[in-house]
C-alpha cells in the first residue's frame, strides 16, 4: 500500500511549497523508492488553461496533453518521472464531475454536499493516482494556504484520509513563513504558531514544520517553534534562501528531513544517490563566462510565465559550461527602430510561446533582427510562427503575411487554423495538446541536435504552419526540418545559411531536467556561447 505525504502551506503563498514537496520527492527517488506528486488547486476553474500567466504563471503540459500547474514542472525536474493529468486538479473540476453525475440522477433523492460528497471525490483522486502508478510514496501538495476558505474541503479531505489509511502511513509537511522583522533585528515565530494554529483547529497536526525565511533559523528559533507547534525539535527544519532551488533538496538532506519521514512511514532508509543533482550543482557553480540571452515575450513582467523556458536555458548553460543571463524583453515595445539597441550585445534570441496579437509584432521584429545579424534564434510555438511570418514578408516577398489568428482578412495567411480545430467553441482543454512524433529531416541542425530521426515534444496550440505556402517558403529558402509522420503538419523550420536558427512548433522547455538538458537548448546555448569567439 502507498505512503501518502501531504504538504501544506501557511502565512503567505508562493513560499515554495512545491519546491518543498519535490525536494523530498528527489531524496526519496535517490533512496530507490518509486515516487510520484500530484497538486490540488482550490480554485474553481477546471484548468488553469483558460487563465492568463500574469495570473497563475505559465500552463505546463504533459505528456498526455494535460494543462496544469506550474509547479508539475517543478516536480518533473526534480524527480525525472513523467506526470500525467490525474497529476493535477482543481475544486472546479471535482466540482463539474459531481454537478454532471447529479444532472445524470446519480444521486436521486439525496443532497449533495461538500462532505461527503466534495470530500469523497478528493479521496478518490489520492487513492486512484497510488493505483495507477504503482507508487511506494505519493506527495500531494495542497494549493493556497491553510485559512483559504476555498482550501477547506481539501484540508478535510487530507484529514479523513489519515483517519481512514493505516496508522503510519500518511504524514503532514506545513511549510511556513518566518519574517524577518528588520527594526527588531529578529526574525518573528508569531505567524508560524497562527498558521499551525488554524491547521490544527482544522483537525490536521503537522509532523514536520519547513521554516521559509531569508534570513538564519537558529536552533533557539527552531525550539521555540517546536514548543509552540507542538512538533519534535528535529522535525522543525529550516529552509533559508539558496541561490539555486536545485539547492534544496541538499539542505534538506542534510537535515535529515528524507530520513526521519521514512521513520515515520515505517520505511527503510535505503542508500541514496545524490551524484547526479550534486554534478549538476557543482556544473552550474564552476561555469566560466556568460552568455545574455533575450527573451522576447508578452509577459515579461511575471518571469514565472516562462518558468520552464527560463529553467531549460539554466540546464543548458551548465551542460556547456557557460552561466546564462535571461533578458526579459517586452515584444510590446520592440520596434524595427530599437531592435538593434535592445538586442545588439544578445548573444541568442528566443521567442516563447504565447497568445493573442499583443507583442506579435515585436517578436517578428525579434526573428527578423535575428536573421538579418546571424544570431542565434530559437523560436518555440508562436515563436515559429512569427519567423515564419518573417521570413514570408521580408524574404519570400509575402506583403503582409501574418496569421489567421490575428487577422483573417490578410492577403497572406501563411499561419492558419488547424482544420481539426475548426468549429470547436469551448477554449478549455480543445487545443492540439500533449505529446506529438515528430519526424526530422537528415542533415539539419534540428536532426544534427537531437541525434536522432524520430523525437517527441509536447504541443500547445491551435494554429500551424498553412501547407498552401510551404512550397513557396521553401523555394525562398526556409527549411523545413520536422514534421509530422504524415508529412502534414510542420514541426520544425529552421535557416541553413545562419550560425543556428531554428524553431519548433511544440515546446522543448517541458522536458528539460536539470541532470538531463533538453537537446535543443543545449546546441542553442553551444551557437550563442561560439558568438564570443
Amino acid at each position: 500500500m502507498a505512503k501518502h505525504i501531504f504538504v501544506t502551506g501557511g502565512v503567505v503563498s508562493s513560499l515554495g511549497k512545491g519546491i518543498t514537496a519535490a525536494s523530498l520527492g528527489h531524496l526519496l527517488k535517490a533512496r530507490g523508492y518509486k515516487v510520484t506528486m500530484q497538486k490540488m488547486d482550490p480554485y474553481l476553474n477546471v484548468d488553469p488553461g483558460t487563465m492568463s500567466p500574469f495570473q497563475h504563471g505559465e500552463v505546463f503540459v504533459t505528456e498526455d496533453g494535460h494543462e496544469g500547474d506550474l509547479d508539475l514542472g517543478h516536480y518533473e525536474r526534480f524527480i525525472d518521472e513523467n506526470l500525467t493529468r490525474d497529476s493535477n486538479f482543481t475544486q472546479g473540476s471535482i466540482y463539474k464531475t459531481l454537478i454532471a453525475r447529479e444532472r445524470h440522477g446519480d444521486f436521486l433523492g439525496g443532497t449533495v454536499q461538500v462532505i461527503p460528497h466534495v470530500t469523497d471525490a478528493i479521496k478518490d483522486k489520492l487513492r486512484s493516482i497510488a493505483r495507477q502508478t504503482g507508487a511506494d510514496v505519493v506527495i500531494s501538495e495542497i494549493g493556497g494556504t491553510v485559512g483559504d476558505i476555498e482550501g477547506l474541503p481539501f484540508i478535510e479531505a487530507a484529514r479523513q484520509f489519515k483517519k481512514e489509511q493505516p496508522a503510519g502511513s500518511v504524514l503532514f509537511v506545513h511549510v511556513t513563513l518566518v519574517p524577518y522583522i528588520a527594526a527588531a533585528h529578529e526574525v518573528k515565530t508569531k505567524p508560524t504558531q497562527h498558521s499551525v494554529k488554524e491547521l490544527r483547529s482544522l483537525g490536521v497536526q503537522p509532523d514536520f514544520i519547513i521554516c521559509r525565511s531569508d534570513h538564519e533559523i537558529t536552533d533557539g528559533v527552531r525550539r521555540k517553534i517546536a514548543s509552540f507547534c507542538d512538533v519534535d525539535f528535529d522535525d522543525v527544519l529550516a529552509c533559508e534562501d539558496c541561490d539555486s532551488i536545485y539547492e534544496v533538496p541538499i539542505s534538506l538532506y542534510e537535515q535529515g528531513f528524507d530520513v526521519s519521514a521514512l521513520a515515520k512511514l515505517g520505511l527503510p532508509p535505503r542508500k541514496i544517490d545524490l551524484a547526479p543533482l550534486r554534478g549538476f550543482i557543482d556544473a552550474s557553480r564552476n561555469v566560466k563566462g556568460q552568455v545574455d540571452i533575450a527573451v522576447v515575450g508578452k509577459y515579461v513582467s511575471l518571469p514565472d510565465a516562462y518558468l520552464s523556458v527560463i529553467e531549460a536555458l539554466h540546464h543548458a548553460g551548465a551542460a556547456n559550461g557557460v552561466a546564462v543571463n535571461v533578458r526579459l524583453v517586452d515584444g510590446e515595445e520592440l520596434t524595427a527602430a530599437n531592435a538593434a539597441e535592445v538586442l545588439g550585445q544578445a548573444d541568442g534570441i528566443l521567442v516563447p510561446g504565447g497568445f493573442g496579437n499583443r507583442a506579435f509584432e515585436g517578436k517578428i521584429e525579434a526573428a527578423r533582427f535575428a536573421r538579418e545579424n546571424n544570431v542565434p534564434y530559437l523560436g518555440i510555438c508562436l515563436g515559429l510562427q512569427a519567423a515564419v511570418c518573417e521570413f514570408a514578408r521580408h524574404v519570400a516577398g509575402l506583403e503582409g503575411a501574418t496569421s489567421a489568428e490575428f487577422d483573417e482578412g490578410a492577403p497572406h495567411k501563411v499561419i492558419d487554423l488547424m482544420p481539426e480545430q475548426e468549429g470547436v467553441e469551448d477554449k478549455g482543454g480543445t487545443m492540439r495538446l500533449g505529446a506529438y512524433p515528430c519526424v526530422l529531416q537528415e542533415g539539419t541542425r534540428a536532426a544534427a541536435a537531437y541525434s536522432s530521426p524520430l523525437i517527441s515534444e509536447r504541443h500547445r496550440h491551435r494554429f500551424e504552419v498553412n501547407n498552401s505556402y510551404r512550397s513557396q517558403l521553401e523555394e525562398a529558402g526556409l527549411v523545413f526540418s520536422g514534421t509530422s509522420p504524415d508529412g502534414r503538419l510542420v514541426e520544425m523550420v529552421e535557416l541553413p545559411n545562419h550560425p543556428w536558427f531554428v524553431a519548433s512548433q511544440a515546446h522543448p522547455e517541458f522536458k528539460s531536467r536539470p541532470t538531463s538538458p533538453h537537446p535543443l537548448f543545449c546546441d542553442f546555448i553551444k551557437a550563442a556561447r561560439a558568438q564570443q569567439l
